[in-house]
């Protein structure tokens, strides 16, 4: 029965790649091919060992269909193309890290496959903007395109292709390193566009760009980044990381022109101050935001993250690792879930959901206080929505723990772990006080720690438990 076709509409391979055979996979494939619609055959390496015998059969028998992946699968170039000959009807085609392939796959996909409205080709060495004109020239419904470290980029002709067209919602650039600010400024306002002499911007049809990554273009300054300044307003996303030139004021006008923007990455700009963080906490985008990375920015600290962590209301994950913030983030942060637990929907089982994840490790302001009052208000009664925390990796076994009962619904174990580790924290902080009773504050050191590990390890119900044998007689 499991070869019966009819039953492989959808043969995604990405969850047992690693366990299935060629020849079973070869097979499913063969009888399979003319119901299949969505092939994903991510990471299937063994498929070379029967290719070259039934690859012929496989290519004749998948013909009709509209998603198709082959990323880090191992398939030569030859059998790439028959299948890109073989459906016209494709509408997703993933081709990601494949460095076999050149453009003459780009032409077929141009020449074929006019449908198509998602296509990945990041980590395709071979690859350039050449192949890339005649897709974009040829496939009007072109949606999603990700070109992650693909060559020629700087090609003005192309970019203005793209300008022209304006039908991209989503565009991927990183690693792009010969992209520059006259790039961007193409791809955006096209060529010698007309000025508006009150704003002194471009006078342009608005973009239609929902997500950009420029993560890694390291060409771009603040001059190009300016230009997407009331020229993107449908933005939802934009990766800015590692652009190590942007400063304040490349991003305080994107932040006054993109109502809609939900995720925002500019991890390691080490030019960015505070100022950042508060005109994004009073920009129209914050009653929507999701999604901050702010790790590595070693001058961001409280007095912007604050505002940020009070304005947006909505968001859901939050990387603060390697910077300025304090305990204070942290409490802010938990008294902010706590505001809006009324309104989280309840599940049908009752139990509390993570509501906000934080990564504050490697802060060196974070304490174990503000770590405890993070734990201490996930296990309040009625939650319907808790933080996760990745912190000092000294407190996160305790941390995982702790997450872990309440995820199960058992408060009261959880309170007793956090009470038993705050105790623990207190003698170890005392026992490195100078002074008398040194001997006796180092004795309640060891006790607290073995409290604590039996309640760790063992758990509300008496698990497995840490062995006491009073260590080795002879040392």
């Amino acid at each position: 029965m499991c070869f019966d076709g009819q039953l492989w509409r959808n043969l995604d391979t990405e969850e047992y790649y690693q366990k299935i055979p060629a020849t079973s996979l070869t097979k499913i494939m063969t009888k399979a091919g003319p119901f299949v619609r969505d092939l994903n055959l991510r990471g299937c390496a063994q498929m070379p060992e029967s290719w070259g015998q039934d690859g012929q059969n496989i290519t004749d028998a998948c013909r009709n269909l509209e998603y198709f992946s082959l990323e880090g699968c191992r398939i030569d170039r030859s059998s790439v193309h028959y299948f890109l000959l073989r459906n016209p009807r494709l509408v997703h085609i993933n081709l990601c890290g494949m460095k076999g392939l050149t453009n003459s796959a780009l032409r077929i996909i141009g020449q074929n496959c006019q449908l198509l409205e998602y296509l990945n080709i990041s980590w395709c060495m071979n690859m350039d903007t050449r192949g890339l004109l005649r897709v974009v020239q040829l496939c009007p419904r072109l949606k999603d395109l990700r070109a992650g470290e693909v060559k020629g980029f700087d090609d003005k002709a192309f970019l203005l292709e793209l300008y022209n067209r304006n039908t991209l919602e989503r565009l991927v650039l990183s690693h792009c390193v010969d992209f520059d600010d006259e790039c961007l400024q193409v791809l955006i306002q096209g060529v010698d566009p007309e000025m508006d002499p009150l704003t002194e911007r471009a006078v342009v049809p608005p973009r239609n760009f929902r997500h950009l990554d420029l993560s890694r273009c390291t060409a771009l300054t603040d001059k190009g980044i300016d230009t997407l300044a009331y020229n993107v307003p449908k933005l939802c996303g934009l990766q800015l990381s590692h652009c190590e030139e942007l400063t304040d004021s490349a991003l305080d006008g994107i932040f006054g022109s993109t109502p809609q923007l939900t995720h925002l990455d500019i991890e390691e700009l080490d030019n960015l101050t505070n100022s950042s963080l508060q005109n994004l906490a009073k920009a129209p985008c914050a009653s929507k935001l999701q999604h901050l990375n702010i790790s590595f920015c070693e001058n961001l600290g409280d007095s912007g993250m604050l505002q940020v962590v009070k304005s947006c209301q909505q968001l859901r994950t939050l990387f603060m690792d390697n910077t300025r913030i304090s305990d204070l983030v942290l409490t802010e942060a938990a008294a902010q879930v706590r505001a809006r637990d009324h309104v989280a929907p309840v599940l049908p089982d009752g139990l509390p959901k993570v509501g906000l994840h934080l990564v504050v490790y490697d802060c060196q302001n974070v304490t174990w206080t503000g770590v405890r009052e993070v734990l201490s208000r996930n296990t309040e009664p009625n939650r319907r929505e808790v933080i996760s925390l990745k912190c000092f990796y000294g407190y996160q076994d305790t941390v995982n723990e702790h997450m872990k009962r309440v995820l199960k619904g058992d408060a009261k174990a959880a309170s007793r772990l956090e009470r038993k580790w705050a105790d623990y924290m207190v003698a170890n902080e005392e026992a490195g006080a100078q002074g008398a009773g040194a001997r006796r504050r180092r004795r309640r050191l060891r006790e607290a720690a073995m409290v604590h590990a039996d309640e760790e390890e063992g758990g509300p119900r008496g698990g497995r438990r840490r062995a006491r044998s009073g260590g080795c007689t002879v040392m």
